[in-house]
């Protein structure tokens, strides 16, 4: 078993979606006690962006060292994807969208020709079928079910719509949703999330 563990979320020991993505590693591992984890912290360490060095470097033009290292750094991603079984995702929403960070990470890994394939019916995910992936998603407000904000949420369907794309399908959401509405709220948010790994945690024992 070899996890993929992503975090992105700027507040550091209060985030939300660090506690919780935490907690669904800890939980895969109690059925795999010896697997594999590879972790990035996406704001400690996150990649650059793509930039017009980038793009001449693709098309055979000069590299730097540092851009050098950054490309590699891209590869690397996406060699973790193909051999991952498991990725959770921690995924907080700023602004409506997913972190600067994390979208640094999908423009590196998103790639055709690599992780997916335009083809005369469309785009064709390369990535195998049956990797899950988990996605932390914290919030704070409102954004599911019949929430009248319901149409601001770009974070969540951003990456599933990625993941996709990839051929990542088996995608299960973890919401935290209200967390800057007061601390009460907050802490039933968590308790909330957690209930509902726990849960998945007793099927999987049941399975």
């Amino acid at each position: 078993m070899k996890i993929l563990h992503l975090d992105s979320s700027i507040t550091g020991q209060f985030s939300v979606s660090r506690l919780l993505s935490a907690d669904v590693v800890a939980a895969e591992v109690t059925h795999h006690p010896d697997a594999e984890i590879i972790y990035h912290d996406l704001a400690e360490a996150p990649a650059m962006h793509l930039s017009p060095a980038h793009l001449a470097a693709f098309q055979g033009g000069p590299v730097s060292e540092t851009l050098g290292k950054d490309i590699a750094l891209g590869g690397q991603y996406i060699d973790e994807l193909f051999a991952a079984d498991l990725i959770v995702i921690g995924a907080p929403m700023y602004n409506h969208g997913l972190p600067k960070q994390l979208k640094a990470w999908i423009d590196r890994v998103a790639v055709a020709g690599k992780t997916f394939r335009y083809t005369e019916h469309g785009p064709e995910g390369l990535l195998p079928a049956t990797t899950k992936v988990v996605i932390v998603s914290s919030k704070g407000g409102f954004y599911s079910g019949d929430s009248p904000a319901k149409h601001l949420e770009h974070s969540e369907n951003h990456l599933k719509g990625v993941l996709g794309l990839m051929g990542l399908k088996n995608v299960t959401v973890i919401r935290a949703e209200g967390i800057g509405l007061g601390p009460e709220a907050r802490q039933r948010a968590i308790d909330n999330a957690r209930r509902e790994i726990a849960e998945n945690n007793e099927t999987r024992k049941a399975a």
